[in-house]
């Protein structure tokens, strides 16, 4: 892997690296992303490599990056056949490895919800109803291994766009696929890379935003672990379109899985001239390097993110003008996040109508989401725009888990809002989600159920957007301060009349007046929950009660004696010794030794507990 690749070099390449993985069969594929390090594929990547070399050496054992199933993680995936292993442990792989080609391990497969075992990935719910078009090639490739990436069509795209097509080209094949920007506002693409293209210069930027702040979101990090070539040849047609030389990958310093991989992948392609002058033999020269952020959630805002790299506090500042005018030191520039630079490649492989196929009118092709919260499949989806969210919730997450029901779902981080249950045949499009009171954000979505309260929810958020507060502007500084104190004190029950009023004025300011988007769309999931749930507020004010049960402050623990099952289920879960229980005999709390953490009430599936 020394010499530089020409066109023909890189077909050569991916043919030689195709067959190269083919050779061996069978091959097994081992989840190796953050969520599978947390509960222990490192040592299980070493069993099983050490196990297929005891048995012989005819197996080969790939690491591969986020397969998306996190809830049942370490996952293996057995090839040929598509077999998928659920909660590999260390101790599991002698067993894995001699059931390559054979019959496959009863006890690791996947469970359906009536208990029968399924062996394939195709007859999984949570696989069968993705369309992966980001997430190509999740789970089929070793991330640090740039043979797998070619041999899976990376870079074909950047010959396209250097040897067939001109610059001008490129911008209209983005702009005819109809792909709007993944990083929340969905702007579209390709009139972003036009107006770059088209403003006077020699010295031109691209820049990734992978500063993926959302609580609950994580699917920038995953794109990046698992298939960081296609994020480079992403920035690279884009480098093309608009006249760039240079480039930065802006990635929060909380990633450093994320940062290792992509270092790997920029060292590897610059060794084969993918990166650097002359690239596969063109006049075209352009390079890239990691800028790391400090975790700053603003940071996440263009501007912001470029003051930063020029080695400026992250804030942002007035537009226009707009980046693409005057961004990065003045300069022209490009900015667009991790997953929409990821699916450049194949739009200019493919052609534009391969995306512009999928998802609908106004929202084209497939987007990802992170599925997190009260769901039983915690994970990385891809499914298709125009998807109703019910279909993410139920069918591919499973559904909530227990006897509990859905009552809504966080869309859009933070600055997104709360859809609740009834409305979750609301299809996955920018403007369908925007008139259901949320926004689509980055893909974070946040599933509840119906023991959340939704008051203490919207607390929760306005206090993570008022600690991440710049401070630069004062409606932001100030009125999501003065929300979150009225809000603290509607769950401390001491809410008064006017306060539903003022949190509504409050909004009203702060959207207009702010200066970036964390401010103007903070309020956002106050809103969606006055809109949707009301009365939860009104409770809280008017009747000093929560109707969810989970603002301590307005609750006293007692057991109903008449449903109590004598189980001693809570008795077991209370951490302070408050609840008194004997076998047959109904429970008892008592108030003195009581710590209000809601552990029985959790553990009560009876709800027994008042």
């Amino acid at each position: 892997m020394s010499a530089r690749l020409d066109r023909a070099a890189l077909t050569a390449m991916r043919d030689f690296e195709r067959a190269a993985l083919e050779t061996f069969a069978p091959r097994v594929f081992c989840c190796s992303g953050t969520g599978c390090h947390a509960t222990g594929s490192i040592p299980l990547i070493e069993a099983l490599r050490q196990e297929a070399a005891r048995q012989g050496g005819a197996v080969q054992v790939i690491e591969t990056g986020c397969n998306g199933f996190c809830a049942l993680g370490p996952v293996v995936i057995m090839q040929p056949g598509g077999v998928l292993y659920c909660k590999v442990r260390a101790q599991d792989a002698a067993d894995v490895i001699a059931s390559a080609g054979g019959r496959p391990v009863e006890r690791l497969l996947y469970r359906d919800p009536d208990g029968n075992a399924v062996a394939g990935m195709d007859s999984i719910p949570f696989f069968a109803l993705q369309r992966p078009w980001i997430l190509r090639n999740k789970g089929r490739i070793d991330p640090e291994n740039i043979g797998h990436a070619v041999a899976h069509e990376a870079y074909q795209g950047l010959a396209k766009a250097l040897f067939d097509m001109t610059p001008e080209r490129v911008v209209e094949e983005v702009r005819a696929s109809g792909l709007r920007g993944r990083g929340g506002a969905g702007f579209p693409t390709g009139l972003k890379w036009k107006f770059a293209a088209a403003s006077p210069g020699d010295v031109k930027y691209v820049l990734c935003n992978a500063d993926e702040g959302d609580p609950g979101a994580f699917m920038d990090r995953s794109i990046l672990e698992s298939d960081p070539h296609a994020v480079l040849e992403g920035m690279l047609i884009a480098a093309v379109a608009i006249g760039s030389r240079h480039g930065y990958i802006y990635c929060r310093s909380e990633y450093p899985l994320a940062i290792h991989r992509l270092t790997v992948a920029i060292g590897q392609a610059r060794e084969l001239g993918l990166l650097g002058e002359n690239i596969l033999g063109s006049d075209f020269s352009f390079d890239l390097e990691i800028y790391q952020g400090a975790g700053a959630f603003v940071c996440g805002e263009e501007t912001a993110l470029m003051r930063s790299i020029e080695g400026r506090r992250g804030m942002p500042v007035p537009r226009p003008p707009f980046p693409a005018q005057q961004g990065l030191w003045g300069k022209p520039t490009v900015l667009n996040n991790v997953e929409t630079f990821a699916g450049i490649g194949a739009i200019i492989r493919l052609g534009a109508a391969c995306h512009a196929g999928v998802g609908t009118e106004g929202s084209t092709g497939t987007k990802v989401f992170a599925l997190s919260g009260d769901v039983n499949n915690i994970g990385l989806v891809e499914v298709d725009m125009g998807t109703p969210l019910s279909v993410l919730v139920n069918d591919i997450g499973g559904g909530v888990p227990g006897k509990r029901k859905c009552k809504a779902v966080q869309l859009g981080g933070p600055s997104g809002g709360s859809i609740p249950a009834h409305l979750l045949d609301t299809p996955v499009d920018y403007e369908a989600i925007t008139k259901a009171g949320a926004i689509m954000g980055s893909g974070g979505v946040i599933v509840m159920n119906d023991r959340t309260c939704m008051v203490d929810m919207a607390r929760f958020f306005m206090d993570f957007i008022q600690d991440e507060s710049c401070g630069k502007c004062t409606p932001c500084r100030e009125g999501t301060r003065r929300q979150l104190e009225i809000l603290t004190r509607i769950c401390e029950g001491k809410g008064e009349p006017g306060d539903l009023r003022a949190l509504e004025d409050l909004a009203a300011v702060i959207t207009d007046a702010s200066l970036c988007g964390l401010g103007q769309t903070a309020s956002n999931p106050i809103l969606s929950a006055l809109r949707h749930f009301r009365g939860e507020f009104e409770a809280h004010i008017a009747e000093k009660r929560c109707p969810a049960k989970r603002c301590v402050a307005l609750l006293k623990f007692e057991v109903d004696e008449e449903r109590c099952r004598k189980c001693g289920l809570c008795f077991k879960a209370c951490p302070a010794g408050a609840v008194e229980w004997a076998k047959k005999k109904t429970a008892r709390i008592d108030r003195e030794k009581c710590v209000q953490c809601l552990a029985c009430y959790t553990a009560c599936p009876f709800d027994c507990i008042e």
